[in-house]
Parts: C-alpha cells; sequence; structure tokens
C-alpha cells in the first residue's frame, strides 16, 4: 500500500506552485500552513516573501490567491488581515483521503515511512541486578519503550538496548556470601515467581550486608573477591551469572506487568563492556583527549568547574586502577558506533544525570566517536512525585516498589471496570483482563502526557477518571465506537465523497487525515507527549460528534454508512496510536 498524502500537504503543494508562479524567486518557500479556527488551514508564508520582495503583503497576497488552482481539494481561498490566507477544503477531499487511508490493509492508515532510514540504539529501562525495581525505573522504561515503537512505525532502524548495572565492588560481597551459603538462591520448585526471585535476593543481600558490616575477615575476603571477578576467575564469574538469572526471573515478571517486550539480546548491562575499557583509556590517553592528574586518567572542559572554581573532571580511570561509569559509557558508545553502525543514540536517562552525559558525549566528540553523522542526545525525564508535589515516598520514607505501584493501578481500574459494566456483559476473567490493560494504560499515559523533561504527580484517581486527559477516556471512546459498529449489524462503513460533512464531522475527519504529520512530529522529536495530545484531540473531536451527529439514526442509508466510516477510521486510529504509547484498547469496556 502507497502512503496517502495528507491535505495539509496537498495544500501545500497548491500554494507552493501558486506562490512561485506569481514570485519566481519564491519558488520552493514554505507556505507557513496550520491549522487554524477562522478556516480549516491559515498560511502565513507571504508575509516573510513580501517584505523580501519589498511588496504590499495584502496585494501579494491577494495575486497568489488568483494563482491557487481551487476545485478538487481547495474549495476557497480568502485573503485575511494584513496578507494571510484562509483556506478550506471540499467536503469530498476530506472523505476521499479517509478513505484511501482506510484502504490501507497493512494498518499503517496511509502513514510513509521515512525515506532515509538511519539506525537508532535507544538505552532504556535500566535496572540494577540483584536490587528491586522502584518508581525511578518507571519512566525510562515506559517513555523509551513509546520511544521504539514510534522510530520503528516510521521505518527506523532501531536497537534496543538494556544497560543493566550488573558489575562492580557490591558484588565482591554478594558473590563470597553465596559461595560460602550456597543454596539460598535454591528454588523450591521449577517455576518461580518474580516476586519469589526478589525475595531471594534481597534475604541473600541483608543477610550479606549485616556479615560485611559485623565481620572483618568476611569484608576482607569480600574485597578479595571483587579482585576475581574482574580478573574474570570462572568460579567467580559463575557464582555472578546466578545473580544476573535470577535477576532477570524478576526484571521479566516486572516487565511483563508493564505489558512490555524485552529479550535477552537487547540485555547488555556494563559487563558486556568490561573487555573494551582498557583499550578505551588508551585511545583517550594516546590522543591527548585524556591526561593523567593525581594517578586518575580525566577529561577536563572549559565550562565545567565545582564552587571551588576549579575545573570538574570526567574520571575515566581511577587512580587505583578502576574504572568508573565513564569508561563503560565510553565503550557504550564506541560499540554502538563502530559494531552496531548506529547513526543515533538516545539514552533515556533521569535529568539529574545531565552533567555526566554532557562530558561524555564531549569526551566522544574530542575522540572522534560522535561526529556529523552521528549524533548522541540524552532525552532527559523529570521526577515523579506524589500528590503533595515531593518525590514519591511511602510513608516510612521509603522508595516507592514499582510492583506496588502497578498493582494498585490494576485494583482500581479493575474497580473502575466492573462499576462501568452495570449490564454484567463481561465476565469476571474479562474484568481482571480488562482491569489490567486499563491499569497499566493509565500509568503509561499520565507518564507519557506529560513532556518528559517535566515532573510529574503521580495521582491514581486523576489517572483512572474517565473524564479529562487520561487513557481511559480514549480506550471508552475507542470501546463506544466498536459497540455502535457491532449494533449496525449488517450495514457497513463506506464512504460517500459526495455527501455535504457536518461541521462536527468535517472536524473529526480533518484531525484524523493529520495521524501521519503527529507520528513524523513525536517520532522526530522524541516527544510521545505530542502523540498524547493528537490523540486526545481525536477522542474529544470524536465525542463531538457523537452528540451532535447521529450515526445508526442519520437521514438517510448513505450517511449512516459514511458516518459508520467515519467512526471506523477514528477507531483505528485510536487503535494504531494508543499502540505505539504501548496501550492496549480493549474491544469492550
Amino acid at each position: 500500500m502507497a502512503s496517502v498524502t495528507s491535505l495539509s500537504d496537498s495544500v501545500r503543494q497548491h500554494l507552493a506552485s501558486a506562490l512561485s508562479a506569481t514570485l519566481p524567486e519564491a519558488a520552493g518557500a514554505d507556505p507557513l500552513l496550520r491549522r487554524s479556527d477562522r478556516a480549516d488551514f491559515q498560511a502565513n508564508g507571504v508575509m516573510a516573501l513580501a517584505k523580501k520582495a519589498k511588496a504590499n503583503p495584502r496585494e501579494l497576497a491577494t495575486r497568489v490567491v488568483a494563482e491557487v488552482a481551487t476545485g478538487d481539494v481547495i474549495k476557497d481561498v480568502e485573503v485575511s488581515g494584513p496578507g494571510f490566507l484562509n483556506i478550506t477544503i471540499t467536503d469530498a477531499a476530506i472523505v476521499r483521503n479517509l478513505a484511501a487511508r482506510h484502504a490501507d490493509d497493512t494498518g499503517r492508515l496511509g502513514v510513509p515511512h521515512a525515506g532515509q532510514p538511519g539506525t537508532t540504539v535507544v538505552d532504556y529501562a535500566q535496572p540494577n541486578v540483584a536490587k528491586e525495581m522502584h518508581v525511578g525505573h518507571l519512566r525510562s522504561a515506559v517513555i523509551g519503550d513509546s520511544v521504539v515503537k514510534l522510530l520503528e512505525f516510521t521505518g527506523e532502524n532501531v536497537v534496543r538496548r538494556h544497560h543493566i548495572g550488573d558489575w562492580g565492588t557490591q558484588f565482591g560481597m554478594l558473590i563470597q556470601y553465596l559461595d560460602e551459603h550456597p543454596h539460598e538462591l535454591d528454588h523450591k520448585s521449577g517455576e518461580v515467581s518474580g516476586e519469589e526471585a526478589m525475595s531471594n535476593l534481597d534475604r541473600l543481600y541483608k543477610s550479606a550486608r549485616k556479615l560485611f558490616d559485623s565481620d572483618e575477615e568476611f569484608k576482607t575476603r569480600a574485597r578479595r573477591r571483587v579482585v576475581d571477578l574482574q580478573a574474570g576467575d570462572p568460579h567467580t564469574l559463575a557464582i555472578w551469572q546466578k545473580f544476573v538469572d535470577e535477576s532477570k526471573i524478576y526484571f521479566y515478571s516486572v516487565f511483563e506487568k508493564l505489558d512490555m517486550e524485552i529479550s535477552d539480546p537487547d540485555i547488555v548491562g556494563e559487563s558486556g563492556y568490561n573487555d573494551m575499557l582498557a583499550e578505551t583509556c588508551r585511545l583517550l590517553e594516546e590522543s591527548g583527549v585524556a591526561v593523567r592528574s593525581e594517578g586518575a586518567l580525566c577529561v577536563f572542559f572549559d565550562d565545567i568547574k565545582g564552587p571551588d572554581g576549579n575545573p570538574v573532571p570526567l574520571i575515566v580511570q581511577k587512580s587505583d586502577g578502576g574504572y568508573g561509569y565513564a569508561a563503560t559509557d565510553l565503550s557504550a558508545i564506541r560499540d554502538r558506533v563502530f559494531h552496531r553502525k548506529a547513526t543515533s543514540l538516545i539514552y533515556v536517562v533521569d535529568a539529574r544525570q545531565s552533567l555526566h552525559f554532557k562530558m561524555v558525549f564531549e569526551t566522544a566528540r574530542r575522540a572522534g566517536w560522535l561526529n556529523e553523522d552521528v549524533h548522541a542526545y540524552q532525552l532527559a525525564f523529570g521526577t515523579v512525585l506524589g500528590k503533595d508535589g515531593k518525590p514519591f515516598k511511602t510513608r516510612e520514607g521509603e522508595t516507592v516498589r514499582l510492583v506496588d505501584l502497578l498493582d494498585e493501578a490494576i485494583d482500581r481500574a479493575t474497580a473502575v471496570v466492573r462499576e462501568k459494566d452495570v449490564r454484567h456483559q463481561l465476565s469476571e476473567d474479562e474484568i481482571t483482563e480488562r482491569g489490567a490493560q486499563v491499569g497499566i494504560g493509565a500509568v503509561k499515559y499520565a507518564d507519557l502526557s506529560t513532556s518528559a523533561n517535566r515532573d510529574y504527580k503521580f495521582d491514581l484517581d486523576q489517572m483512572v477518571s474517565l473524564n479529562g486527559d487520561t487513557s481511559v477516556y480514549l480506550q471508552y471512546a475507542y470501546a463506544r465506537i466498536q459497540s455502535i459498529l457491532r449494533k449496525a449489524g449488517e450495514t457497513r462503513p463506506a464512504a460517500h465523497p459526495e455527501l455535504d460533512l457536518h461541521e462536527a464531522e468535517r472536524a473529526l475527519g480533518l484531525h484524523a487525515d493529520a495521524f501521519a504529520a503527529a507520528v513524523a512530529e513525536a517520532a522526530g522529536e522524541y516527544a510521545p507527549h505530542k502523540m498524547t495530545a493528537y490523540l486526545y484531540q481525536l477522542a474529544s473531536l470524536f465525542t463531538t460528534f457523537y452528540d451532535k451527529c447521529p450515526v445508526l439514526g442519520a437521514d438517510t442509508p448513505e450517511q449512516v454508512a459514511n458516518r459508520l466510516f467515519l467512526c471506523d477510521v477514528t477507531a483505528r486510529t485510536l487503535h494504531q496510536g494508543m499502540a505505539l504509547l504501548g496501550i492496549r484498547t480493549p474491544e469492550r469496556l
């Protein structure tokens, strides 16, 4: 199926032709088209051109209007104010365009693939081995997953990377303890739940910590074990692997609850770059990018200074020979650029890490690993706050466990689904399944509908509300359309371009046609919140259409079929748009 040219692009082409016919030097100029309250579109490009050509903008706009071809797509163009153009589209063009999108049997609704796709590595959802995932892990996982889906939908080659914390001095203590108590991670039965795996790890960690703090001899053995781990001692690595495997059982259970796909090849933790660390340091030192300072290998920056006015360096290798996060992150960049052939690197990481990534990217640029053809970008996200506007904590001041948060959202949503099912059309199993889809959708949508770099309040009452900008509102709009289509029985949706459209039909149709532009913008800016804004407006316009335009009770059979067709296009757009956010759209609610 070929891509469908959107109405805005058609209008842009018509205006560009009229502009160059009026002013040959305006060939290739942007008409600056946007949606308008006064007409379907407004073009502001004539103003800038008139300034350049030293012409009267209103006179120039009048000459351009005379050159615009009207009829098929454009119904009417008029000059407004000092030289704006107000453009109205024909009803037939709206319906024809939507019919072409509806006919796309790939489910893409005529959205084009990118002309020259690159390869983007998205680094997101970075849990730590042997540690509970908490609310802070939510945003990286949810935002990263949506960015991956948006980019893949546009045709980009995406490499997913889960850079898990699976290395470092803290493992000496755990490995030594497990070596001395070899059955601590044994499973009672074949099938192990994520909860059980985490509880095993948590119990072992607490016991090991207690011993480490109270027994000097154990502390010495644990520190020696770190050296064995870094030297690649096979027995030590085998015990370390047990921690990684047990943690993956837990990680996968959390991601399954979040309705996210995650697979083994995507997990390349800190340990995955061990073999590159020495070479990374050698390359940086030999090229003069990094220098020795008090025994440590450092990179200095003119514009980064501490409170005392002294430069704050990026420490790539410590004075004792150990490697910090910088060495691992720089090695990961080398791997992603030279082995994975990445053209873009996106790091979905907490905004509080911004200085670290600024220094890492600048170091990689100086080393020549990042250049004009390869760019790195930190998609920095803000903090999840409680209702009180402070960082989200339990009553005891502890960090909130991610699993507890998700379970509570599912419980709240299940109650909402049960309450709405007044006719008892859903079985208990269906209520449970829908409750999970609505609850997880609510959490994801609340996160994604906030611009990533802003903090947001985690308010479950608001998230599972049927009113306002929530995923539940969008899911109910989708389910309502499915209900209308079921009630239509034998009457099939069919496009009728010959019909005049009601104002609410036009508004809904024009917005549905703008789906491709919304995808391009959200993917191009790594901004899922642009997609949530588009979908919320689509659902709102559908609600207005549904209130003002009877569907099954329309005046003629043709109008019934055309309105069913508008419903179906809207549902398909909601379904595909929500899928790009990682949110399900149940057929019945």
